[in-house]
């Protein structure tokens, strides 16, 4: 592993989908414009809903959420973390997560780029 690639760090973030704006905004101010985006759903400590259908009760314990990934490498990830946690906050159950992992190297498919060059 080459030792350029040891700053490069994969933000990882599960939020609520109505906060995605904020948390892209918020992500431009810093400087890490780039992410991906995608719809998931789970639980953690947000309670279950209860509904009826046809007269029939059901639970509904697997939440729509957003997961945001984010690669950095010349922005510091505390920053990109700080960044998302300030814009996802309600303060209820359900804001979400945040993970740091260190991403081991970068290849940028069109230009052949690799570690931090590629990010």
């Amino acid at each position: 592993m080459s030792d350029e690639s040891d700053d490069i760090k994969l933000v990882m973030a599960i939020i609520r989908p109505d906060k995605l704006a904020d948390v892209k905004t918020a992500l431009a101010t810093v400087g890490a414009p780039s992410l991906t985006v995608t719809n998931v759903s789970g639980r953690g400590s947000q309670p279950a809903k209860k509904g009826q259908w046809r007269g029939e009760e059901y639970t509904v314990d697997l939440h729509q959420k957003v997961k945001i990934e984010c690669v950095v490498a010349d922005i510091p990830a505390d920053e990109v973390v700080e960044a998302i946690a300030d814009a996802a906050h309600t303060g209820e159950k359900g804001d979400g997560k945040i993970f740091v992992l260190p991403v081991e190297n970068a290849v940028q498919v069109r230009t052949g780029k690799t570690g931090r060059d590629a990010v």
